[in-house]
């Protein structure tokens, strides 16, 4: 499988906290979440949609797991208008879950993986997607795991919360293989990592 990460992030480089009610994910004082409900338009919206009906299968950090799991598996789809093939997605394949402390997923066709996550790219299938997940981002690109890396730059700067780069990590060449911009400022990045 490819492994492809999409993650939505601020101009300052911050991805906590990004969608849900602002009081989703308060950790260590985090207080400015929500920041890209809305921002998107029509295109963005399609986008988005189409990426996670491309997905054979998610990969998810922990913590993205058990917000995901807390609304797109957990509420109807009658919940998510505009979103209904983002939802069908993921309520309709296997999802993994990268953690050694999680036991029981408790959502539909999930598992966890404790331990190696290099197999999962040797399993047949097309794509293998990562959204959200920072943490685990990070970790994949460090370990030259990542195939594709898209960002959606959200216009806005938080100034707080957890950053998807650290300020010290291994550097690593970026490909631009795609870059398009919408109506509200919203900025899609579409990388494939080169070289270090």
């Amino acid at each position: 499988m490819r492994l492809t990460t999409i993650t939505q992030i601020t101009v300052d480089g911050v991805v906590q906290g990004n969608g849900g009610a602002s009081e989703q994910d308060r950790e260590e004082g985090f207080e400015r979440g929500g920041w890209a409900l809305g921002k998107g338009d029509a295109g963005t919206v399609a986008f988005i949609n189409q990426a996670y009906q491309r997905a054979d299968a998610f990969l998810f950090g922990r913590r993205t797991h058990e917000l995901f799991a807390g609304s797109w598996g957990s509420l109807p789809v009658e919940s998510f208008p505009g979103w209904e093939p983002t939802w069908q997605a993921l309520n309709d394949r296997p999802k993994y879950v990268a953690s050694s402390a999680l036991v029981d997923p408790g959502w539909a066709d999930s598992a966890v993986r404790s331990g190696e996550l290099a197999d999962l790219k040797n399993r047949p299938g097309g794509e293998l997607q990562v959204h959200g997940s920072g943490t685990l981002v990070r970790w994949l690109l460090a370990n030259g795991l990542v195939d594709e890396l898209t960002l959606i730059v959200v216009p806005v700067i938080l100034g707080q919360g957890r950053r998807l780069f650290p300020e010290a990590g291994p550097e690593l060449a970026l490909d631009l293989v795609e870059s398009r911009a919408d109506t509200k400022g919203v900025v899609i990045q579409v990388f494939r990592p080169a070289a270090r």
